[in-house]
């Protein structure tokens, strides 16, 4: 408890609100079906590939990255990377389904919408947890250890390498696999596409214009 208390309410419910955001944004990726985050499309291309359940693979994959990330900077493993794990499948279902019973048909129009606020939405909720410092998803880990530790470009073009590897990898898995064009159009879309180029150009943004200030303003209110 006392280390909580010296974290600082401010950063927990960063954590949370971004952990939570993040969930009902790939949520709207999913209702929308134009194309999922580059780490899903990995994701996908593995499940299209090995012969487990897709539940048991995300734990395999989070596991190997988990490693990764105590072995190189385990700085990033903390409160938001427990909660990641544990909740953040189960709000992803949660969402796509509410989005799905409310809007049974959606229009080419809705999904768009919905794809944008998405996209916004993942970013904002990225930049949210990443400022908190209390850990971040074993996938953000790897960009950031990247910038961070081995010093490779900035941040957002780091992000944009590890996004365009997650698609690649993920559109040879289907390849491999003997899936068709629709077999990957299912997971690989304008989406993907637009968040591979622009997610870490638009969570740089959110950092500096909304999430340090706002981690400023609150700690500098705290200490008055």
């Amino acid at each position: 408890m006392e280390k909580l208390k010296a974290i600082g309410p401010v950063r927990i419910i960063m954590s949370f609100a971004g952990v939570f955001i993040c969930a009902v944004s790939i949520g709207m990726f999913k209702f929308a079906a134009l194309g999922v985050d580059p780490f899903q499309t990995l994701m996908a291309g593995l499940d299209y590939v090995v012969p487990i359940s897709f539940g048991t693979l995300y734990v395999i994959v989070n596991a190997v990255l988990l490693l990764f990330a105590l072995f190189t900077e385990k700085h990033y493993i903390g409160i938001a990377t427990v909660i990641n794990l544990l909740f953040l499948g189960y709000i992803v279902k949660f969402t796509q389904d509410l989005l799905t019973d409310l809007i049974a048909r959606p229009s080419l129009w809705i999904r768009v919408v919905f794809l944008a606020v998405g996209i916004v939405s993942i970013c904002l909720s990225l930049s949210l947890y990443m400022t908190a410092d209390l850990g971040v998803s074993t996938y953000d880990a790897v960009a950031l250890v990247m910038y961070n530790k081995w010093k490779i470009w900035k941040f957002k073009y780091d992000r944009i390498l590890t996004d365009i590897v997650c698609i690649i990898i993920g559109i040879c898995l289907f390849v491999i696999g003997g899936g068709n064009f629709d077999t990957i159009s299912g997971s690989v879309g304008v989406g993907t596409v637009i968040t591979a180029l622009f997610m870490g150009p638009l969570i740089e943004f959110f950092n500096f214009h909304i999430s340090k200030p706002l981690l400023k303003k609150f700690n500098s209110t705290r200490h008055a």
